[in-house]
């Protein structure tokens, strides 16, 4: 599940939109008053004054003000004069000023952070019906005008004067010699370059919201479907929100040999109606009629009803979204699209890179020799449901009954599990001092949606995990998913609380709090005190990681390139948003997954609920597994509380760097697929 993410404050913003000076003859940037001639005049003047020890931060400081400086922020001579009198040299005021800066920052990020998360709890948590002011609150930032304000007070270009903006290729060369705080200062100097107008931030955080807002409350009650023989399959009371829970139900009938593959084919069924939003509009979220989903049939007190379709109103999410996004793209003169934003300044790896990645995996032979291996395990031919396959999990093999039971008598509701949370911890190696601290910066509630981790951004704040718990309590299906959450919180209370610099707090992308949310959900039956004595366990681990990565990569490479598509067709109305998600979701099934699973034209890579409200988040799931593997491999055999702090307390450095300094290795496919490898020799022959 997603680490929730907003555009709320100032240095979030600047870590998605990043760019730098321009060199053309007449202005540094578009919108700037200030000549190349006064930019050359102060630098030479500051030089002299300071020494060539300070040329590069002067050259690039003074570049980095006139690229941002407006008209309204004064007069030719007030830039040369600000930039003059606040141009700092000495290493102890460098310092300085960076501690008071960080200081604020914290502040402003802390509670502008804090407004919005109480402003959405009537969204987030299940407290009445959603109202239109609901939703008005929800959508509003707080946030919106501190970039501005900080401009016009001229904080944003006291900073931008002095620490320097680097590129990703800078980062890459230069980070490894850089010290902490030297990377704290880098980190400065990603906060102010660009300005983007406050009306652009609140009509994106508006957009936004309403997006996860349409998701969070798209449930399917499974207890009204039927089958065309107008049989019930699922019990009464069960409620699935999309994709997520759909999901996990497919999963969960792999066990279920009376029934489990006509289950398994009605939620894919489910599926397919509403990526073609051939879905009757009044099943969603609503038990008033019956469904049957293979003949698109609503029924009310036996008879056939006519029905209206959902009319694209998951495509029109899209288009809101990028409609938003590409009116940003005018204020990133050298990130130009969303695309470039989000990979190389987000994630801080090149969409082309993690294109090759993905691509390089989902074709590789160790994927079609663990699909023929899924085959002869099931004992039938793959169907396109199967990219979930849940057979690989060494938990597979313990009753549901008596998994439901362990979690059922501990976890009855959030209270019961915000007690739990020390004692949890304690069982994966953390002292009982610092399980007690995790317990009181992480906080848990019931969720109206599927559930997510939403950190704090100050230190007086708390980790909120919120996971859905149904009336009836938990049950071990929503526990393995709480983990998960659970997981995304401990790393933000770790990268918060234990990293150095507060500008260093965080990790390198997304990518990274998914690895450790993925790796506390594999530990959630130690954590049960159940034993997993399965003798096949690492192989079967490796097979299950190499099989996820495969679906989601996917998933991945058709958010990736639809959002290339729609940057090729700006003026894409929701129902060709439509034709084109499905058609290249088609696409990529049909190059990298039909010779696998044996069926052509399957459109189920475009199921996922993130391409919705959180657009190109995906590909944090996938880099996450392969973080994830190879994190698994360093930790083997030692303390698992020890490792993890002091692989997550390195901060929000690049990812390749993080990587080696907890791995002692670059972020890689190759772990996975050498395990694969070996994996599949061994349970073959089983």
């Amino acid at each position: 599940m997603k680490q929730l993410v907003y555009l709320f404050t100032l240095p979030l913003i600047a870590l998605m939109i990043q760019c730098t000076p321009s060199n053309n003859n007449k202005q540094v940037v578009k919108g700037s008053p200030i000549p190349d001639m006064s930019v050359e005049n102060v630098t030479n003047e500051l030089v002299k004054k300071h020494g060539e020890q300070a040329k590069f931060r002067i050259e690039r400081g003074v570049k980095q003000v006139a690229s941002l400086w407006r008209e309204s922020d004064g007069s030719i001579a007030n830039f040369e004069t600000f930039c003059n009198e606040q141009f700092v040299a000495e290493p102890a005021a460098i310092e300085t000023l960076f501690t008071k800066v960080s200081y604020s920052m914290e502040i402003l990020n802390g509670y502008f952070l804090r407004i919005n998360k109480d402003l959405l709890r009537p969204l987030h948590l299940d407290m009445g019906p959603i109202t239109p002011i609901d939703e008005m609150f929800g959508g509003f930032n707080a946030g919106a005008h501190l970039s501005e304000d900080l401009y016009t007070n001229r904080i944003a270009f006291i900073v931008a004067l002095n620490f320097p903006f680097y590129s990703l290729k800078e980062k890459t060369e230069l980070g490894p010699n850089w010290t902490r705080l030297e990377w704290g200062y880098a980190r400065l100097g990603d906060m102010f370059t660009s300005r983007i107008p406050a009306e652009l931030q609140q009509n994106y955080s508006s957009i936004s919201t309403n997006a996860d807002t349409y998701i969070s409350g798209y449930y399917i009650h499974m207890g009204t479907i039927r089958n065309e023989n107008n049989e019930q399959l699922f019990p009464n009371d069960m409620k699935l929100i999309t994709h997520w829970n759909l999901r996990d139900e497919l999963k969960s009938q792999y066990s279920n040999i009376e029934g489990g593959i006509e289950r398994q084919k009605m939620i894919y069924q489910i599926m397919q109606r509403i990526i073609d939003q051939s879905i009757p509009e009044k099943v969603i979220n609503s038990p008033e009629f019956q469904w049957k989903p293979i003949s698109n049939q609503l029924i009310s007190n036996g008879e056939s009803v006519e029905f209206t379709s959902e009319p694209n109103t998951r495509y029109q999410q899209i288009v809101n979204l990028y409609s938003a996004l590409k009116d940003i793209d005018a204020f990133s003169p050298t990130m130009p699209t969303y695309i470039q934003r989000k990979f190389e300044g987000d994630f801080e790896i090149p969409v082309e890179d993690v294109e090759k990645l993905f691509t390089d995996f989902v074709s590789s032979e160790q994927v079609k020799a663990t699909g023929k291996l899924i085959a002869q395990r099931l004992g039938r031919p793959l169907q396109p449901f199967d990219i979930w396959y849940d057979g690989f999990k060494s938990r597979s093999s313990i009753p549901a009954e008596k998994l439901n039971a362990a979690v059922s008598k501990r976890f009855t509701n959030a209270a019961s599990y915000q007690n739990e949370i020390p004692k949890m911890l304690t069982s994966l190696g953390w002292t009982n001092e610092k399980a007690q601290f995790f317990g009181e910066k992480i906080n848990v509630e019931g969720s109206r949606g599927a559930g997510h981790a939403w950190g704090g951004a100050m230190r007086s704040d708390v980790a909120l995990l919120r996971t859905n718990i149904p009336s009836s309590g938990m049950n071990y299906k929503g526990f393995n998913i709480a983990m998960h959450e659970f997981g995304h919180t401990v790393e933000q209370t770790i990268t918060l609380h234990d990293v150095d610099y507060y500008m260093l707090n965080g990790v390198p992308n997304t990518a990274f709090t998914e690895a450790l949310a993925f790796i506390f959900q594999a530990r959630d039956l130690e954590v049960l005190g159940i034993q997993d004595t399965n003798p096949d366990k690492l192989h079967l681990n490796a097979l299950d990681n190499l099989w996820s990565c495969y679906e989601i990569m996917g998933v991945s490479l058709v958010d990736i390139n639809l959002w290339k598509w729609l940057y090729a067709n700006p003026e894409a109305n929701a129902e060709q948003v439509k034709e084109a998600a499905i058609r290249i979701a088609k696409e990529i099934w049909n190059k990298y997954y039909a010779d696998v699973f044996g069926t052509n034209d399957e459109p189920i890579l475009a199921v996922y609920s993130h391409m919705i409200d959180n657009p190109l988040y995906l590909s944090a799931y996938p880099i996450g597994h392969l973080i994830d593997f190879q994190i698994e491999n360093q930790i083997a055999g030692k303390n698992f509380a020890t490792e993890v702090q002091r692989m997550y307390t390195q901060g929000r450095t690049i990812p390749q760097l993080w990587m080696k300094g907890a791995v002692g290795q670059p972020l890689s496919n190759t772990p996975t697929l050498e395990a694969a490898t070996k994996a599949i020799e061994v349970l073959s022959t089983k």
